[in-house]
């Protein structure tokens, strides 16, 4: 029998909750586009009607911090029915919302579904895929999750603009049910016996501290860096804190935290968060930018991220493969230069940007994130044991999850600082904070390239010294 083979009720499973991960993904960004309308709609400024993407990736990330306990005390498959429910309910209630209130409550129920659908993605491949085609399948998974977001503007641009944004939602509801007959045909897992109680108050602090966290940077929009900012900033960390102390305490966990005592899983997760924060962030940036300095329409701003998103999707298997046969050095490494290269050209070029040079410069962003993203979970995997590997998924998703909606409310509070402010036409303003943003990303970029090179470098130095030692 060949160990390395891939059932085909194993393909189903996995296609049945990607499916059901890659609707939830894109219905974080698909609202970005909308943003001009709704704040005319709804009568709310720019950084009230970011919440509709920053609320949904909170959400995301609160569910999260449950899916590796939920993982081990129920079944997947029940999981995985769940999620397709909530998906569905949340996504009716999207589309008939009379009021901003009413959209805000159907994206969280929303949320909730792909809060659970992705670490049960991740759970299943690092679970039922031989280690050997990890890397591919990893890489697979990562094309879902690195497309889903940036496929959302191009995928709302195109609705928005020749029906009704309302038509986002109808849209993806019949996809919901395909994905909920395939999960309860194919989707199946063992739970693990004589768990422990739910940590209540470990899950309770996590998302206080989450929320405070999120908050605390949407507030810049308003006031920029006041006193309130720095505030509720110190109290997030303190509840991060409050929620390390308590989950580690008894025998009760949320997580195991223990997994970043390992050098190479610590320095993957700051990496992980870095790339979805970059990955989200810009991806709300460019259509904004788009609309109000460049002044193209819903759905131009959306097809600006649609080539690089594309060229995404084929490059994360690739980039799996790659890492299957030569290691993980080599993939993230090239990834982080070409991110550097696609976030200088964003600032070298910002007086001459185009809706051409904006999609050009993506592309080359994109590549390099698509190098890097799933390599680095993968990565992550390999340096813990096997029966970790729900913890890594559990708590890598929940921190890519928190690092796309501190980066979609930091960078649109950062623009909406120069809306609110300065003198000019709108249009100008919004150019200025662009900028800011701009070098934000270019920033972000170069941290993340030290921290890859001091990774795989401190990698190669153990398993130098690995091989001195059997030698």
């Amino acid at each position: 029998m060949d160990d390395t083979k891939i059932q085909p009720r194993t393909w189903g499973a996995i296609c049945s909750v990607a499916l059901l991960s890659l609707l939830g993904i894109m219905t974080e960004t698909s609202m970005n586009v909308t943003y001009p309308e709704l704040s005319r709609l709804f009568h709310q400024s720019l950084d009230m009607t970011q919440w509709i993407t920053t609320a949904y990736l909170l959400m995301v990330t609160i569910m999260m911090g449950t899916t590796a306990y939920l993982l081990k005390k129920h079944q997947p498959q029940m999981l995985h029915a769940l999620a397709v429910v909530f998906f569905m309910v949340g996504d009716v209630v999207c589309a008939l919302a009379p009021s901003f209130g009413l959209l805000l409550v159907g994206r969280l129920v929303q949320a909730a579904a792909t809060g659970i659908a992705t670490p049960l993605l991740f759970h299943l491949i690092f679970t039922q895929i031989p280690r050997q085609k990890l890397g591919m399948m990893t890489g697979i998974a990562g094309m879902i999750i690195s497309l889903a977001p940036a496929l959302g503007p191009t995928y709302g641009g195109l609705v928005s603009s020749t029906m009704s944004w309302r038509m986002i939602f109808w849209f993806l509801l019949p996809f919901g049910l395909v994905s909920l007959i395939g999960g309860q045909l194919w989707v199946r897992g063992k739970v693990t016996p004589n768990v422990s109680p739910f940590s209540w108050g470990s899950f309770i602090l996590l998302a206080l501290a989450m929320t405070t966290w999120i908050y605390a940077f949407s507030v810049i929009g308003k006031h920029g860096f006041h006193a309130e900012f720095w505030g509720l900033l110190v109290a997030a960390l303190i509840l991060f804190g409050g929620f390390v102390w308590q989950n580690n305490r008894g025998t009760s966990r949320l997580v195991n935290l223990s997994v970043f005592r390992i050098p190479a899983v610590r320095l993957d997760a700051i990496t992980y968060f870095g790339l979805q924060f970059l990955n989200i962030g810009i991806s709300v940036v460019i259509p904004v930018y788009a609309q109000y300095v460049l002044g193209n329409g819903a759905l131009v701003a959306g097809l600006i991220l649609l080539p690089g998103t594309l060229v995404g999707a084929v490059i994360s298997p690739l980039a799996g493969h790659l890492a299957d046969r030569r290691g993980f050095a080599l993939p993230v490494l090239t990834g982080s230069a070409l991110m550097i290269i696609g976030a200088v050209s964003f600032i070298s070029f910002q007086p001459w940007l185009t809706a051409i040079l904006l999609m050009v410069f993506f592309i080359i962003l994109r590549a390099g994130f698509n190098l890097c993203f799933s390599n680095t979970i993968s990565n992550a995997t390999t340096n813990v044991p096997l029966q970790s590997a729900t913890d890594i998924s559990s708590l890598f998703n929940m921190t890519q999850q928190l690092a796309g909606a501190t980066g979609v409310v930091f960078l649109t509070a950062l623009m909406a600082i120069f809306q609110n402010q300065g003198q000019g036409s709108l249009m100008t303003r919004t150019y200025r904070g662009g900028r800011v943003d701009f070098w934000l990303t270019g920033a972000l970029a170069l941290c993340i390239a030290i921290i890859n090179c001091i990774n795989y470098w401190q990698q190669h130095r153990k398993a130098q010294r690995t091989a001195s030692g059997q030698a």
